[in-house]
């Protein structure tokens, strides 16, 4: 199971990357995105998976899940959605008011 998220992950890595180096805006949102989640399995993937364990050691019980990954992710979640909200709003700000989203566009020129 941890080859095919090791291989998930990479997969998102490598999505990710390609969007970044894109020249739309909305594409380097995307890739910032993909990035996110690829680094939220790959988290899951360190933490060992696994399943049917619990994850609170109690007397008796040998063998359980380690809960700070998870927990750790979660948390991962929820800021990776609060920015990638920002830079959504950021790049449509920007195309409203420079009419495009591309990024040699918004460069400007050397005079400026």
């Amino acid at each position: 199971m941890e080859i095919v998220m090791s291989i998930l992950a990479g997969t998102l890595f490598a999505a990710g990357v390609y969007l970044l180096l894109q020249k739309q805006l909305l594409k380097i949102v995307l890739g910032t995105a993909l990035l996110s989640h690829g680094a939220h399995l790959f988290i899951l993937t360190m933490g060992k998976l696994n399943r049917g364990a619990p994850p609170i050691l109690e007397k008796g019980i040998t063998e359980y899940t380690d809960p700070l990954p998870q927990a750790l992710i979660l948390t991962s979640i929820v800021i990776s959605f609060g920015v990638t909200s920002f830079l959504l709003v950021l790049a449509y700000r920007t195309y409203q008011s420079n009419k495009t989203d591309m990024m040699d566009q918004l460069r400007g020129t050397d005079d400026e």
